[in-house]
């Protein structure tokens, strides 16, 4: 690649570090990664497609088995308004269910049902099988890549900003 290239492809600029360029890198990778993901679709015919909203709520209730909305939203980032969109969506998908909560007649819990529990380990073993096949099935760098992922979700949702501005990052 050409010094005149590089400056025309990388939107970071001629004056950014070394590290600034491949911490970039990474995010546009990790970005058009996600997105082939979600655009590829499951071969699997029973697989319930999610939109990338409805996958974020299905991955927070596997580890919160009986969430109120307001601790899924606080994880998943998502406005509250946003949030009882893609609940109204999942149900009538059948993947959750809403309940009355036992510890507050007034409030109500999310729960995974059955068919929402098989259809996310569905779509995972889906990804699994896209990714790997991606990668040619080496694995030689997949556990340091797994770490590196993992402090970056846990650093970034814990860095998020409380009050989101109306202007969001938008996906290119």
């Amino acid at each position: 690649m050409t010094e005149d290239q590089k400056h025309r492809t990388d939107p970071t600029g001629p004056m950014a570090s070394d590290d600034e360029r491949r911490w970039a890198e990474l995010a546009d990778l990790m970005l058009i990664v996600g997105r082939e993901i979600q655009f590829r679709g499951y071969s699997d015919e029973r697989a319930i497609p999610l939109s990338p909203s409805e996958g974020m709520v299905m991955r927070h209730l596997q580890h919160d088995h009986a969430a109120p909305p307001s601790r899924i939203a606080a994880a998943t980032g998502l406005q509250r308004t946003n949030l009882s969109t893609v609940l109204r969506g999942l149900e009538q998908k059948g993947l959750v269910e809403r309940r009355a909560d036992p510890g507050d007649g007034r409030g109500v819990t999310v729960h995974t049902t059955e068919l929402g529990r098989a259809n996310y380990a569905l779509v995972r073993r889906e990804w699994a099988t896209a990714v790997a096949m991606a990668a040619g099935h080496d694995t030689t760098h997949l556990d340091a890549a797994l770490t590196l992922l993992t402090a970056m979700e846990s650093g970034l949702t814990r860095s998020r900003p409380q009050n989101r501005t109306k202007r969001q990052a938008t996906q290119h």
